[in-house]
């Protein structure tokens, strides 16, 4: 059974590991190796999701998905836009899956109850910023998602380029994520 709700501090060890492998796993050749292998979930990622996790708010959330053989898969989070230059109010900050659940539409549904939860606390467009490169990045254009802004910046020492997907009515989005027959 897949269920999808709020994080919780006590979640900080799942979302870690996911973290990590999805860097690891994603970002190999786009990302610089020192960078990767120094992610570590047993320390520093473990500490820094318990300490965000515990400052959610109902303008900055945080979601899993957990499997009941499994418990969480993936996890999103987001929030109010963090750079106020950029026109959209709401951002997702993260959407990691674990590995093997890739390609069923997981994703998809957390994505959704994030914007919706947003959309809940006054946010009214959306923003997320993708590593150039990056396969997952298709699933925001699957969701409807403009390619409308470019950015470089420096990461581990490396130059990177990210690509910012958008939405101008968040409630398309939200639309997205309601069952249809097939689905009830």
């Amino acid at each position: 059974m897949y269920t999808v709700r709020k994080a919780a501090p006590s979640d900080a060890w799942s979302i870690a590991g996911i973290y990590v492998d999805s860097w690891c796993n994603t970002y190999a050749g786009l990302l610089p190796e020192a960078l990767l292998i120094g992610l570590n979930t047993d320390d520093h990622e473990r500490r820094r999701w318990r300490h965000e996790l515990a400052r959610r708010s109902d303008k900055h959330v945080a979601f899993v998905a957990e499997v009941s053989d499994h418990g969480v898969i993936e996890f999103a989070s987001g929030g109010l836009v963090r750079n106020r230059q950029i026109k959209h109010d709401g951002e997702v900050y993260t959407l990691y899956v674990a590995d093997e659940y890739h390609g069923f539409g997981l994703g998809k549904r957390l994505f959704t109850t994030l914007a919706a939860q947003l959309f809940k606390a006054y946010v009214s467009s959306l923003i997320v910023w993708v590593l150039l490169g990056n396969p997952a990045r298709y699933i925001y254009e699957a969701l409807g998602g403009k390619l409308v802004a470019h950015r470089h910046a420096t990461m581990g020492g490396a130059p990177i380029e990210e690509i910012g997907f958008a939405w101008e009515d968040v409630r398309s989005l939200i639309a997205l994520g309601q069952p249809t027959k097939t689905d009830r």
